[in-house]
């Protein structure tokens, strides 16, 4: 056997071994290529005398012509191979149900959908958003919103306390959302108009209580604000979270450290018919906020003088009115990452609340 024979059978045996284009392509390259074993012999014709060149360049040639059908045809080979694979791999069972679209199959959970709701009615109310750390100081959660030292109030709250720092600092995961009312005072200069979001922990846990929950706290901060404000702003808020024309308000003395005078709020509803309550009709009420003015004190710590500026504040539990508005009975399945639950109360990720197409629509 001679060399270009040699050649041809070494050649044959490496394209017959290629699994995949990306090898045959090595082999196409490594024979036909500018350097390919095949070309440097098709080099050498230049230097052969006529007699020679008549003799070899046939040879040369038809040893090029058979590998390249060879290559041709393993290619051939390895694409239908290749078709064969993906179409055994990608089988499908036609008798299947059509599966859902990831927009279709996925839910937003009712927090995030009340949260945006709430976003929305105040936003067109012209509020703005604000936001604080979840661990704060003493001084933010309780000092600054006057809770004096050894203030019974502060029992009220169940807190969560971390270790000393190595200052002695004992910071806290915040009891309220409060905190940020003093950060956007020593932050902005009135007139403030916020409402703040957010997660608050407290050691407490029931059907009605989990030890982190979510609240929404208001704040309006300008030279005349005043009750009548507050009772407007809770009423439009009330109508339009609910989705009712009308809605009937009760405001009742109440105290908070940080409001003066303090009032709880009760909303009118129905509930003869068994598990459900309807807002805005019936003769029963239900509380559902807390509100009042700002106490001076909270002005003083927040770097406002209190025989200028005067505002209110409200606080309620975002947790609280999802379950109301939604019908929904514990509040501890909010987090218990029930898949089936959260298709059966979550909102699709495309529907986004607005006031003028409906919040929950």
């Amino acid at each position: 056997m001679n060399d270009l024979d040699q050649l041809e059978k070494q050649l044959l045996d490496e394209i017959a071994a290629a699994g995949d284009e990306a090898a045959l392509e090595a082999v196409r390259v490594s024979a036909l290529g500018k350097k390919g074993s095949i070309s440097e012999k098709l080099k050498m014709l230049g230097s052969m005398t006529p007699e020679e060149r008549q003799t070899m360049g046939p040879v040369i040639n038809g040893l090029k012509n058979r590998i390249t059908d060879a290559i041709t045809a393993r290619r051939t080979e390895l694409r239908e191979a290749a078709i064969a694979a993906r179409l055994e791999r990608e089988r499908v069972d036609v008798t299947l149900p059509v599966a859902k679209p990831a927009a279709e199959r996925g839910r937003i959970h009712p927090i995030s959908q009340v949260i945006d709701e709430i976003t929305a009615i105040f936003g067109d109310l012209g509020f703005e958003i604000a936001e604080g750390p979840d661990i704060e100081t003493d001084y933010y959660n309780f000092t600054a919103l006057n809770f004096p030292e050894g203030h019974p109030a502060r029992e009220m709250h169940d807190t969560f306390f971390l270790e000393p720092n190595a200052q002695g600092e004992r910071k806290l995961l915040r009891t309220h959302t409060s905190p940020v009312q003093i950060r956007t005072m020593e932050a902005k200069k009135p007139p403030i108009r916020i409402v703040i979001p957010g997660k608050t922990y407290r050691a407490d846990s029931d059907a009605t209580h989990t030890p982190m929950f979510h609240q929404l706290e208001g704040l309006v901060i300008d030279k005349t604000a005043n009750i009548a404000n507050m009772k407007w702003v809770l009423t439009e808020f009330c109508k339009a979270y609910f989705e009712v024309s009308s809605l009937n308000m009760r405001f009742r003395p109440s105290f908070f450290p940080f409001t003066e005078p303090s009032l709880e709020v009760d909303i009118q509803c129905d509930r003869s018919r068994p598990g459900e309550v309807r807002f805005g009709e019936g003769n029963d009420w239900m509380e559902i906020l807390g509100c009042g003015m700002v106490h001076p004190n909270v002005l003083r710590y927040g770097g406002l003088d209190p025989d200028e500026y005067q505002g209110f504040a409200w606080g309620m539990g975002i947790d609280r009115i999802a379950m109301l508005k939604y019908g929904m009975p514990d509040l501890r399945a909010f987090f218990d990452a029930d898949v089936r639950w959260l298709e059966h109360y979550g909102f699709r990720p495309l529907d986004l609340p607005t006031l003028f197409g409906g919040l929950s629509s």
